[in-house]
């Protein structure tokens, strides 16, 4: 379940990247001026992971579920590090969004694992 709420942020920020970056920044607290070509760039990014992430949920490739914990904890580590560089506020609002998803879903992992010991 807590793969859900990976695909629907990949998704939903994904495509507001795509379509209106300038004002999903400034949702997500940017605190600096970026054109418009790189947030959409990975607004593209985003939606391709969170289709592969639909694809996992699909076909209940559970074997997948640690990696995507173990990716977003590299990811998180990088947005912290991004965070203190920039001071960006859009930072701080991806780790929280990020961290979220890492704690649901290493719950999610653990509690399955315990039941099937």
């Amino acid at each position: 379940m807590s793969l859900y709420y990976l695909f629907t942020y990949l998704s939903v920020t994904g495509l507001a990247l795509m379509i209106a970056p300038g004002w999903t920044l400034k949702a997500l607290f940017a605190s600096r001026e970026y054109d418009d070509v790189m947030p959409r760039f990975v607004g593209i990014l985003m939606l391709a992971i969170a289709l592969i992430v639909s694809q996992i949920i699909r076909f209940r490739v559970v074997q997948l579920y640690p990696v995507t914990i173990l990716i977003r904890l590299v990811i998180w580590f990088y947005v912290l590090w991004l965070f203190f560089h920039s001071g960006d506020m859009f930072f701080a609002a991806v780790l929280g969004v990020l961290g979220l998803g890492i704690v649901l879903t290493g719950i999610s992992y653990l509690a399955e694992r315990g039941k099937k010991a």
